[in-house]
């Protein structure tokens, strides 16, 4: 049997640790006289924490030990000696995973940020020793704490991808064709039906370092929505998109009307989510390199009222106009210092192969600072030079 690569909803059993009892003793010890009490307390137990990861992208792990229970604490000894703390059990979980109770179903966590940590099941505290109870009217205590109980949970853990923007379209549009040619990604490509079986994500990069995520999932057919196909289940991964990508096979090398596939789409979307289909959205026409392409979409324009950025990924036509086009909806920051509008074009880099480097090419340097310094104050206002 083919093992699984992907996971993207998954249920586990958390349990954190239980606290260690404190402990009742008495110091005994030769020459020593009414020694009293000295039993230590008991080590806290160990929280379960989901910390976000950048170098995880899926449930996997979770899939194959879905429980993940804490160290318990040690209980205290004799002489003032406390127990050792439980261990926490910290869990990598991709970025942009969401966390469920499963008995109540309401949300425990949302993990979007690189390096955040939720604790999901706090460990129980250590209990107390004898020592704590002793007093003028009670110099010799019997009694002590037992350790906080542990916490246990089911919880369901759903991964939504984070991309600035979601590719849509049926089997065989060139989805994932387009995503290799904006980005270095490097998903499968393949002339059958979804090639795609998981969500891929691809970074673009300007010319100024500014970046736009892209996520391309699995084809979407007419139906989806009652579970055809693949059905709509990886269209949690597009939730977080902020704009939305209709990848049109505008030859329709599969007997197919480039018009109708978009009306299926938008119909597909809308009743998965009214919300989703409210987004800033794109209309690529794939494929123009193939000659029925000229022809149909002159008609998809008459269908559907909407012009679609013509491109191919074979000659590359059309590539930069769609990066431009997407930039201006996701705005997405760029790496210099002064606003975009004002950084310095690529394109006018002076030839540096010299042995000096030429001053104006400082300029395409952002991590320089380049601005004057502000003049010193004089000595005779506090400041020592």
């Amino acid at each position: 049997m083919k093992a699984k690569s992907f996971i993207d909803q998954i249920e586990v059993v958390v349990r954190s640790g239980k606290g260690g009892d404190g402990k009742t003793s008495f110091r005994r010890e030769a020459l020593v006289a009414f020694g009293g009490p000295d039993g230590g307390d008991g080590g806290r137990g160990g929280d379960v924490v989901f910390k976000a990861s950048e170098h995880v992208n899926s449930l996997l792990s979770l899939y194959y030990d879905p429980k993940c229970f804490a160290q318990d604490g040690a209980p205290g000894q004799g002489q003032k000696m406390f127990g050792k703390h439980g261990k926490d059990l910290v869990v990598p979980v991709p970025l942009g995973t969401e966390v469920y109770d499963v008995d109540t179903g309401l949300l425990v966590a949302d993990i979007t940020e690189p390096g955040q940590s939720v604790v999901v099941a706090k460990g129980g505290a250590g209990g107390y020793g004898n020592v704590h109870f002793k007093s003028a009217v009670n110099q010799a205590p019997t009694e002590h704490t037992p350790g906080g109980e542990a916490e246990e949970r089911r919880l369901r853990l759903e991964l939504k991808t984070i991309a600035d923007a979601g590719l849509l379209g049926f089997p065989n549009a060139g989805k994932s064709s387009l995503l290799a040619a904006l980005s270095s990604a490097t998903p499968k490509v393949a002339s059958y039906p979804f090639t795609t079986l998981n969500p891929i994500v691809g970074t673009v990069v300007y010319d100024d370092w500014a970046k736009v995520r892209v996520a391309d999932v699995p084809g979407i057919i007419e139906g989806a929505a009652k579970g055809v196909g693949l059905g709509l289940a990886f269209l949690r991964h597009l939730e977080r998109a902020h704009v939305l990508v209709y990848v049109i096979d505008m030859a329709g090398v599969d007997n197919r009307e480039p018009w109708e596939d978009y009306r299926v789409l938008r119909a597909e979307i809308e009743e998965y989510s009214a919300e989703l289909a409210e987004r800033p959205s794109l209309v690529v026409a794939n494929k123009m390199d193939v000659e029925a392409s000229r022809e149909n979409i002159l008609r998809f324009a008459k269908e559907t009222g909407v012009t679609p950025i013509e491109v191919s990924c074979e000659t590359r036509d059309g590539l930069d106009r769609f990066k431009e086009e997407l930039r201006a909806l996701v705005k997405p920051k760029t790496k210099f210092h002064h606003a975009h509008a004002d950084a310095p074009d690529i394109k006018d880099v002076p030839d540096t192969s010299g042995d000096e480097l030429p001053p104006d090419a400082l300029r395409f340097a952002p991590f320089l600072k380049l601005d004057k310094p502000k003049a010193k104050s004089h000595p005779s206002r506090g400041n020592i030079h």
